[in-house]
């Protein structure tokens, strides 16, 4: 299938099936015109990508993680694969972390706004001097 038909399968825009193809994630054939043609097997592999991205993931480490599907036989390649899973594991509580420290540093910063306003509405309005 050509890149627009692949495109519409999958609902991910010709642009980004181009990156894929650069970033070493995606194949296709050319035909003697250069046009890209896809095995029917791309939905599937298109699908696994987005989840992958969907997940946070780079295309750095998705292309670290691909050969495990491409190779599922290869004890090397599982291995880099997993040690390639835990590193990527680990950045995500990393960053679960961090968040969670940001939510709570903004609860404080809410609480004390919520207590300025109970302060500010309960206060008696100031008189006006005159002159």
């Amino acid at each position: 299938m050509r890149i627009g038909e692949l495109s519409k399968r999958t609902g991910v825009s010709p642009r980004s099936l181009r990156y894929y193809e650069e970033q070493g994630l995606l194949t296709s054939s050319r035909s003697g015109a250069g046009q890209r043609h896809y095995s029917d097997a791309a939905v599937q592999r298109v699908s696994l990508i987005r989840q992958l991205f969907d997940a946070g993931m780079s295309s750095r480490v998705i292309a670290t993680v691909l050969p495990c599907v491409d190779v599922p036989g290869d004890l090397g390649v599982a291995e880099e694969t997993f040690t390639a899973m835990m590193r990527e594991r680990d950045r995500i509580d990393a960053d679960i972390a961090h968040l969670i420290e940001t939510r709570d540093a903004l609860d404080v910063l809410i609480r004390a706004n919520s207590r300025h306003r109970v302060e500010l509405s309960t206060a008696p309005e100031p008189v006006a001097q005159s002159t």
